[in-house]
């Protein structure tokens, strides 16, 4: 039709570009890093491109004769013209100079032709009666940013210069004796057995109610953002966001949740509100306190948030509360597509997301003896342990006994790991400001107030 639209193309460009590449070595090293074979509309130079990139690949000389040969290896080389249509590419340019710059050109085009076939998807997919809008949308997303971050990422990554950076890394953190490679959550014997919370990864805290689930993830959050400046998205299915900043005041100021919550503090304890809440002001800490919200919506925000602050920890308050995009009657299903899309969400974004999760009643049946929670009380599916790389456990013995000496000892149980080992530490809970420490350094409370005759 005369009226119809050619995609987005510059011919001129690709001839450059290629061109460029077989009068010059430096400028093949310039656009092997910049563009790829579907880079290029015309078929005839995807191909000649695959041609160079394979020959570059097994350290053979490019040129006419070279590329043309391997052409014919391939039965290609009539289908591009022959060599006399080589020949005229390499008399396109003069120079290799502005190589970068007819690449870019050629990298924009690819890109709105992407775009087009993406958006002619979408439309096709959107009239089916059977799509789902959260699905479809969540799709478009990914989608979309995939393009983004074609235009700045490499594609695969060989094992030869993977093993190399390996290496490299290994002797850096060997040199200067680093102990966390990861978030660290600042929790010493914690960090000394995971090395720190690691991206891709997703870490289940899972314990009863009031055992401190939410506040063990608040504080590795606060730790987190405040002490190591590393961005924190939370999304707090439970509690509202004025309530997490209540307790995050309480816990960083180590002034009584129940004092701050009724206004009956004591004059003493004013300063350390008052930088609690310099702190927190100035922490990178984001909340998102909606009570219903699936997976695919914390991914989509994420996106964004990981885009416009470079988030580095992600906290999810918590797992059973979060609403499934497929719809199925059968909950153990829906926990489990939950739990897979947070772990995919980990490694989609290269940062560690930490659920909060609640542990069966089991627990509570059991003898006095044999409370401690196992893998097998995670509630709801077996997906949970499945995907997590590791799953954390909350236990105080002061939960079931108040009589007990030491009622802030509580046992992290390590129960899995999958790359580092398992085992229990000991951690302190100061209940009255809703927040763990290290058991070693945990403060004693401030001096009350006298009481006013």
């Amino acid at each position: 039709m005369a009226n119809e639209k050619l995609p987005p193309q510059n011919i001129e460009a690709e001839k450059s570009v290629i061109g460029s590449m077989l009068i010059e070595p430096e400028a093949l090293q310039k656009v092997v890093e910049l563009l790829k074979e579907d880079s290029f509309y015309r078929d005839s130079h995807r191909k000649i491109f695959s041609a160079v990139m394979r020959l570059f690949d097994n350290n053979q000389p490019v040129d006419l004769i070279t590329v043309a040969e391997e052409l014919k290896k391939n039965n290609e080389l009539d289908r591009v013209g022959g060599a006399e249509y080589i020949a005229e590419l390499i008399n396109t340019v003069p120079t290799a100079a502005n190589v970068e710059y007819y690449a870019g050109i050629v990298k924009e085009k690819s890109a709105l032709r992407d775009l087009i076939n993406i958006s002619t998807a979408i439309i096709t997919d959107a009239y089916n009666e059977n799509s789902v809008a959260d699905t479809l949308l969540d799709k478009a997303e990914h989608q979309i940013f995939s393009i983004s971050e074609k235009r700045i990422r490499p594609g695969f990554l060989k094992m030869k210069d993977l093993v190399h950076a390996s290496i490299q890394k290994i002797e850096e953190l060997s040199y200067k004796q680093v102990l966390v490679t990861g978030v660290p959550t600042g929790f010493e014997k914690l960090d000394e057995m995971t090395t720190g919370l690691h991206g891709g990864e997703l870490i289940v805290i899972a314990a009863r109610p009031g055992m401190g689930k939410t506040s063990l993830c608040l504080s590795i959050a606060l730790n987190a953002s405040i002490r190591y400046k590393i961005p924190v998205a939370i999304f707090s299915l439970e509690m509202a966001a004025d309530q997490i900043v209540l307790r995050m005041l309480s816990a960083e100021a180590r002034v009584s949740m129940h004092r701050l919550r009724s206004g009956k503090t004591y004059d003493n304890e004013w300063p350390n509100i008052t930088m609690a809440a310099s702190h927190l002001a100035e922490a990178p800490i984001y909340i998102d306190d909606s009570s219903s919200i699936s997976a695919l919506e914390i991914k989509a925000k994420c996106r964004r948030l990981k885009a416009d602050k470079d988030i580095g920890l992600i906290v999810v308050d918590y797992l059973q509360l979060m609403e499934s995009t497929r719809g199925t009657e059968n909950r153990v299903q829906e926990v489990s597509q939950v739990t897979r899309s947070l772990k995919g969400l980990a490694k989609e974004m290269g940062v560690p997301v930490i659920v909060a999760s609640q542990l069966s009643r089991a627990t509570e049946k059991q003898e006095k003896m044999e409370r401690r929670p196992l893998l097998s009380h995670l509630r709801e599916s077996g997906s949970i342990e499945q995907d997590a790389d590791a799953v954390l456990m909350l236990y105080r013995e002061s939960y079931y006994n108040r009589e007990i000496e030491n009622k802030a000892e509580t046992e992290l149980i390590i129960a899995k790991q999958r790359n580092g080992p398992v085992g229990t530490l000991k951690i302190a809970f100061l209940d009255e400001y809703a927040k763990f420490d290290n058991l070693t350094i945990a403060p004693q409370p401030l001096p009350s107030a006298p009481e006013e005759m």
